[in-house]
């Protein structure tokens, strides 16, 4: 593709994450967005996108060859069917996490992208916080030697509705899906058995949805070293992301993002601010580098190491996620070859 040409997106689902992705691309100057899809666009949108196109079906979008590149910001059930769609009409995709709830729809839409010559891109934006990425690096320097444990802790300030739990697709698939990834991407190593403990200990309006609000998973990967992930609904001081990996050389560790850095001294204590309290605060400059390197493929630009997450990241994150409720419900580790 010309270096010259801007690229021609189109957002389909412009909730709280599209809109998200709206912004960041409003300021990316490769970048023209063509249309605007969400099934909910009303007159009113006319004024709040003016300048925009904004229509409400997604096969318009696909049915034009002017198009370039989709993105996928829709529930997580439409997932599969739209990738499916969007790779047999050519248009380069990023699809936000997870793929999908039903394996054999998201390994059917995987075998429609691998068939067409376009570029995928799954959200896991964590991927580009450069605090955890700093781990990364520590590692590929070798200052980490062998990974031995790695630690990730995970805890939103404050539940979801009961309403977004009961759509959701549990814990697992919708929160520590996230944590399934990087507990992949910043050792190196592949996960081989998954252990998941679970309780409600937050809300009993979560239990009776069906779902847990606290999980611990303890992870055996295919060099003998060991991990373990943590998820609470609710940290009461705030967004609460940390991850540690520890190894034969050495130990890398990223700490929480407070909301300054700014401490207060005295002879009582010592006093800082808390975790900065929302996902999109944490991680506002991690989602605009992840739709920079996405646009920089589809561009077809030398970008060094891709750090986008894969369709194949994204089912390997699912599977993780199926084996961790599977070993919830059988109160024991659950192997992933044995899925």
């Amino acid at each position: 593709m010309s270096l010259d040409k801007k690229i021609n997106v189109a957002i389909i689902g412009v909730g709280r994450i599209g809109s998200i992705h709206f912004k960041n691309l409003k300021s990316n100057d490769s970048v023209n967005i063509k249309y605007l899809c969400d099934i909910a666009a009303d007159d009113s949108w006319k004024k709040k996108y003016e300048g925009y196109t904004v229509i409400t079906d997604y096969e318009e979008v696909l049915s034009d060859s002017s198009v370039d590149a989709v993105l996928i910001c829709t529930p997580t059930d439409l997932h599969p069917a739209m990738v499916s769609a969007a790779a047999k009409a050519g248009k380069n995709i990023f699809c936000e996490k997870p793929l999908g709830f039903d394996m054999n729809e998201i390994l059917n839409s995987y075998e429609d992208v691998k068939k067409s010559n376009i570029i995928m891109g799954v959200g896991f934006n964590r991927r580009f916080d450069k605090n955890f990425y700093r781990i990364v690096e520590h590692r590929q320097l070798g200052n980490i030697g062998e990974p031995q444990v790695l630690k990730i802790t995970s805890r939103d300030p404050e539940p979801p509705s009961i309403d977004y739990v009961k759509h959701s697709g549990g814990l697992f698939m919708d929160m520590m899906i996230h944590d399934f990834d990087m507990a992949r991407f910043i050792p190196d190593h592949e996960i081989t058995e998954v252990y998941a403990t679970g309780a409600n200990l937050i809300d009993p309006a979560i239990a009776d949805a069906g779902d847990i609000d606290t999980a611990i998973v303890t992870l055996t990967y295919d060099n003998g070293m060991i991990g373990v992930i943590d998820n609470s609904r609710q940290a009461v001081y705030g967004y609460d992301q940390r991850i540690e990996l520890f190894g034969s050389k050495g130990m890398a560790k990223a700490n929480n993002v407070n909301d300054t850095t700014t401490e207060y001294y005295s002879s009582e204590d010592v006093q800082s601010d808390k975790p900065m309290f929302f996902f999109l605060q944490r991680y506002m400059d991690a989602y605009k580098s992840e739709i920079e390197q996405f646009i920089s493929l589809v561009e077809g630009k030398e970008i060094g190491d891709r750090i986008l997450g894969s369709y194949e990241d994204g089912i390997k994150a699912i599977k993780l996620a199926e084996a961790a409720a599977k070993s919830l419900r059988d109160k024991k580790p659950v192997k992933i070859e044995d899925l």
